[in-house]
């Protein structure tokens, strides 16, 4: 993971270790020295500790946490009933994040921000009971009881958890499949009495990116003169 702030190189310890020698002949401040080489292999050691003491303020907020992700958990009551035990770290981070921010709201865009904290995109729509003095010809005829109703629409896509070389661990799966967190998270934020209808939406296939071999005229089969090669 990527530090918030630059770290110090041993050679830059090592510049700042010179200007604090005493005054005189046998202190050297020049590079390439003796004296300079016996000291450098010191430096890496304090540079290793800056390191470490940057990477804490990552592990201070809990929504890029790593190391410090055990007692974030434990000092948010985690793994709860909702997230159950969780696979992958990107899925645990989430969770952390998640229930971190979740203070508490109604309105669309507390919601739309709460999956967006869990990784997802989704979008809400609510329902308007249909009256005749204020409805007309064409729009849909909800009752009453839809008042209390509104639908969530989950970018399909957004639902993959792919394994990532910074964030993720060994033996941890390639790709997983995860919603159930996101449904559990809003279904126990929600108005007591609303009902939520949930949606996915699928914008593309993985398999087609434009390049598919059912595209007629646009297969990768087909540029490049691959075909005339072939016949030749």
């Amino acid at each position: 993971m990527t530090a918030l702030v630059p770290t110090p190189t041993p050679e830059d310890y090592l510049w700042q270790f010179q200007r604090l020698l005493p005054r005189g002949r046998v202190w050297h401040r020049g590079w390439g020295t003796a004296q300079a080489e016996q000291l450098l292999t010191l430096m890496p050691t304090w540079a290793r500790l800056s390191a470490r003491a940057a990477n804490l303020i990552i592990d201070a907020f809990p929504c890029s946490t790593t190391e410090l992700l055990p007692e974030w958990e434990a000092a948010l009551g985690l793994p709860d009933p909702c997230t159950g035990p969780l696979a992958t770290l990107q899925q645990r981070t989430a969770a952390v994040c998640g229930k971190f921010v979740a203070r508490g709201g109604q309105s669309k865009e507390y919601f739309i921000h709460l999956a967006a904290s869990l990784g997802y995109q989704i979008e809400i729509e609510t329902f308007k009971p249909f009256y005749a003095s204020q409805g007309y010809a064409g729009y849909p005829c909800y009752d009453e009881q839809w008042a209390y109703a509104w639908r969530i629409i989950v970018q399909s896509d957004d639902t993959v958890v792919w394994f990532r070389a910074s964030t993720s661990a060994a033996q941890e799966p390639l790709a997983d499949y995860l919603s159930t967190l996101l449904q559990c998270e809003i279904e126990r934020l929600k108005p007591a009495d609303s009902i939520i209808i949930w949606g996915y939406r699928i914008d593309s296939s993985v398999w087609d990116e434009g390049y598919s071999i059912w595209d007629v005229g646009d297969s990768i089969w087909d540029q490049q003169g691959v075909g005339s090669d072939v016949a030749n």
